[in-house]
């Protein structure tokens, strides 16, 4: 059966000393399936955009600033993470410099920046927790990973490393 995936970016807004992102706190809509939990800025990609494009422009929508200088970091294939069953593909960057004010809020949630070390105590996906702390080292490459989920919950974890 071919693999159809919903396909997505995430991108991960470094604050310009580097030490803090800026999040999502998803606490706008109670029929959200992401009510509560902070997450990246990004969403599903439009047809005929390319990954770059669509992560640009997510967050241009979401934060209303324009990403200039753009990482690359990786991918995560979630079966079965939608709230239906569907499978999910996701682009994962990191933004290390943009232009513009970021909006403090947004029709899905409070936009907050977080110090990159304190985002693993906040209400996350439970699954972010393995692949965050690759999206924030310092060292150069991509993770390329599969993070399976039944009712809710991620079921195993395993990623693959290209060197950059």
């Amino acid at each position: 059966m071919p693999f159809t995936p919903i396909l997505a970016t995430l991108g991960y807004v470094l604050s310009p000393d580097g030490k803090r992102v800026l999040l999502i706190h998803r606490n706008r809509r109670r029929d959200d399936a992401h009510f509560g939990k902070y997450n990246g800025l990004g969403g599903k990609l439009e047809a005929g955009e390319d990954v770059v494009d669509g992560m640009k422009r997510e967050i241009r929508e979401e934060a209303n600033i324009e990403c200039r200088q753009v990482q690359f970091r990786g991918t995560v294939s979630w079966p079965g993470f939608g709230t239906g069953g569907e499978d999910w593909f996701g682009f994962i960057f990191r933004i290390d410099r943009w232009d513009g004010t970021p909006k403090t809020a947004n029709a899905e949630g409070d936009l907050e920046w977080i110090a990159i070390d304190a985002i693993l105590d906040l209400p996350l996906w439970e699954g972010d927790c393995y692949f965050l702390p690759l999206v924030f080292r310092s060292e150069p490459g991509q993770f390329h990973g599969v993070m399976p989920y039944r009712d809710g919950r991620p079921v195993s974890w395993t990623w693959s490393e290209l060197p950059g």
